[in-house]
Parts: structure tokens; sequence; C-alpha cells
């Protein structure tokens, strides 16, 4: 591991290091699992399964979306991304990470309006010009229904504005089916693919992160290389040489050996909120799961919580020390902070602040709060970015994909299937009055007249 690698500091997640109850021999009991799932998701992804795998070798779609962002006009100033959950959440991400760090003053906005509240795309529709903005609609099925919804909205206001749609319209979504598949190329769309064999939650590293951070100028090529890299470390079949299967490991024996089913995931840096939430959907839809791969009813999963440092410090640290002990904390680390900004020295109350930074101030409470976590037997694991930016964050991405499919392996369920949101779409299309779903209408009357009246 060269010195600019991303470090796993393990150490608060031991007994030996706080007193949490995991022992090293409970550890390495666990390495011939590993090892097995680890087989298994290799070769699942040489087999053309797990495409995410594989994803930091792809240059022809690295050199598309490069393509495309150099020749779009300066005019377009802004673009609205179109998508939610998985179609999403890593792109933006991606842009909030890196924009901090290197977007030059005149960059490209991007905007994520995710959700299909209209409060949020309306305002944003209504401070841009349809003629310097470019959609960009992500929808791998092209049925998602929010994304269908918030694109005809699009289409709209673009129709209003007078502008021709092949020219501020992109699509991302499969390379051969599916409704946005059709309509891209019935109206000659400019158009990527989201590889068959990649889900939504795993895909940042398609165009659907690609493509948003290409066109906000940042070093893409440097993405792949960082997961690329990492998909290397996280390819060795020793466990405690394997960074991806130490977050993984540690997180189900937690789980499984010691109650601590919440997987709190804290950086502390602001660029990385986006991060955290990325991870709550990876480590969710993957590992929340009825079923075992035996069909065996388990209802496992853990449960993912988002929080940044020191702001959750003032929020959830409270009940992080002194609510149940069921919580594993991982921490995100930054060896070289974004920015710096000396705290000035004043005589009185707050002189003891002179002379720090405000970063140094930052990491401090970082430090401490893990300690303090750690000296009542509550464990944390803290992963270290030598520096924010596209390469480490390319590392961090497929540290944590990696991590979830060994997991998966680790739980003896399927990382990579969703039914569970599949009712709820199904009800929905009914209300909506989709063809083909009338009986799905018809269920909803039903379980709404036969609710019981518990008001107040």
């Amino acid at each position: 591991m060269t010195d600019d690698a991303i470090r796993v500091d393990y150490a608060l997640a031991m007994d030996d290091g706080s007193g949490c109850g995991l022992t090293n021999a409970q550890l390495e009991a666990e390495a011939p699992a590993f090892e097995r799932g680890l087989r298994r998701v290799l070769a699942e992804a040489e087999g053309g399964r797990l495409g995410f795998w594989g994803l930091p070798d792809d240059t022809i779609d690295l050199e598309k979306v490069q393509a495309f962002a150099s020749e779009l006009s300066d005019a377009v100033t802004d673009i609205v991304v179109l998508g939610i959950g998985g179609s999403s959440l890593g792109g933006r991400a991606l842009v909030e990470a890196l924009g901090p760090a290197v977007a030059p003053p005149d960059a490209r906005r991007i905007h994520y309006p995710d959700n299909s509240d209209p409060w949020r795309l309306d305002g944003l529709l209504r401070a841009l010009d349809p003629k310097a903005t470019l959609a960009v609609v992500i929808s791998k099925s092209g049925g998602t229904v929010e994304t269908a919804a918030q694109l005809l909205v699009v289409r709209q206001w673009f129709r209003d504005g007078g502008v021709a749609m092949k020219d501020h319209l992109v699509a991302i979504t499969d390379p051969e089916s599916g409704l946005l598949r059709s309509l891209a190329d019935t109206e000659g769309l400019r158009s990527f693919d989201i590889p068959s064999n990649v889900g939504g939650r795993f895909s940042v590293l398609t165009p659907v992160g690609l493509l948003p951070g290409a066109l906000a100028g940042f070093d893409m090529a440097g993405l792949l290389k960082g997961a690329g890299a990492m998909r290397d470390r996280c390819a060795r079949t020793v466990l405690k040489e394997n960074p991806a299967g130490i977050v993984a490991a540690l997180h189900v024996l937690h789980h499984r050996l010691h109650g601590r089913p919440i997987h709190v995931m804290m950086p502390y840096s602001d660029a990385l909120r986006g991060y955290a939430n990325w991870f709550v959907q990876l480590w969710a839809e993957s590992l929340g799961k009825r079923l075992d791969r035996q069909e065996r009813v388990v209802e496992t999963g853990p449960t993912p919580l988002p929080a940044v440092g020191a702001t959750d410090q003032h929020a959830q640290v409270q009940l992080f020390m002194e609510g149940p002990k069921d919580k594993l904390v991982t921490f995100v680390a930054l060896d070289q902070p974004l920015a710096k900004r000396a705290i000035p020295t004043e005589e009185g109350p707050y002189a003891y602040l002179g002379g720090h930074d405000l970063a140094e101030l930052l990491d401090y409470e970082r430090r401490a709060t893990a300690l303090a976590l750690a000296g009542d037997g509550r464990p944390s694991l803290t992963i270290h970015l030598p520096r924010l930016d596209a390469p480490a964050l390319g590392g961090l991405f497929f540290l944590m994909e990696a991590a979830t499919a060994i997991a998966g392996e680790l739980y003896g369920i399927d990382a990579f299937d969703q039914p569970g949101v599949e009712l709820g779409k199904r009800l929905a299309y009914g209300l909506l009055g989709r063809k083909g779903y009338e009986d799905a209408a018809s269920e909803v009357q039903e379980l709404e007249r036969t609710l019981p009246r518990h008001r107040v």
C-alpha cells in the first residue's frame, strides 16, 4: 500500500481497542467465509453478472462522455439531471464531492431535483433559461414513474421556451430496451448506455456519474483510475489485506454477533454529505432482504444511517454515546483538507482557539468523538483519504461497492436484486391509471376501504 492510498483503520472496532466485544479470534474465524464469498463475487464478475467490477476498465464510455462534454456549446451553463435513487445519488455525491476542490468559477452548474415533489423542480425551472440548459434524463428501465413525470414537465418547458429537444435533452438508459430507449431512438436524442449487468445503485462509474462529472469539468479518467486501484486491493483473498473484506466482515460480525444492526456513515467533510446518502441506498437496498439464497425467510439486513461531522455531534452523537449500543460508526477523514482557514487570536474566553485552523478543529473533533465512543465500548472504524480528488473518490466509491457485494455473501443473501420495492411501484401505477395495472387500482381501493379508522 502506497502512502497516498486509502487506509481503513479499524483498531476501535475491535475489543482490544474499544472493549466492544469483537475479538481478533472472531474476525479470523470469518476469514474462510470471506474467502469463499470473495471467490464467488470474482467468479460472477468474470462470468458477466456483476458488471460493476469491470467498470474501471470501461474507457469506451469514458471517451464518449468526454467527447460530448468537450463538444457541448459554452452557451449551456446549467445541467438538470432527472433521475431518482441510483440514477441520482451517485452522480450527485460525485459532483458535490469534487465541486469544492476543483470547479472553476465559470463551471457549468449541475442540478439534481431528484424527487418528484413539484416545489423543487418548479422553483428550479423558474430560475433557469431553457436555451442555456441541458437536461440529462436517467432511468435504466425507462419506466421509473418519478423520472418519467419530471421528463414530461421538462419537455413541455423546452417546448414553451422554443428550443429543439434533440439539442437540449440527453438520455442515459438501457442499451437495447425500455421506454426511454425507445423515445431516444425515435426522436434521435443523444444517448448513453447503462450496462445491462449494472444495477442503478452500482452505476456511479457508468455515464450515470461520468457524464455529469465530465460536464462539470472534473477528472473522470482519474475517477476510474482510482476505482481500478481499489479494485485490485479488493480482489485479495487474505482478509486482513482486503479493505472491502475488512469493512464487510466488521459490519456483519458486529451485527450478527454483537447486536449492532445500525451502521452509521459519518464523513468529517461537508463535501461528502452526498456520499453518506449514496451509501445509505447502496447498503439498505442491497442487504435488506426477506429471503436468503436458499429461499428461506430470514428478513435480515442492517439499517444505514447518514451523518456528517461535526454537525451531527450536535444532533446524533448524544444518541450514539448514551443510547443503545447497537451501532457501528464509520468515520471518513481527509488527511489533506480541502481548504484551510486560520482562527484569529483574541484575548479573552476564546484565546485557546487562536493559532489553530478550522480544518484542524474539525479533525480534532473527529478524533475526540471516536475515542469518546470507544471509551464506553462503542465501536468505530475510520476510512482515511489522502486527499479528496477524483482518484480518491473513485477508490472510495469502489471500496463500498465491493464491501456491499462481500457483505451480501457473508449474510447469505443476493445483494443485487430489490424485490421489496416492486409492490409499491405496482400499486402506484394502478392509482395513476397505467394500462395493465387495473387490478392494482382495485387493490388499493379495497385496502383503503377496509382500513380501521384511527384518527385524531
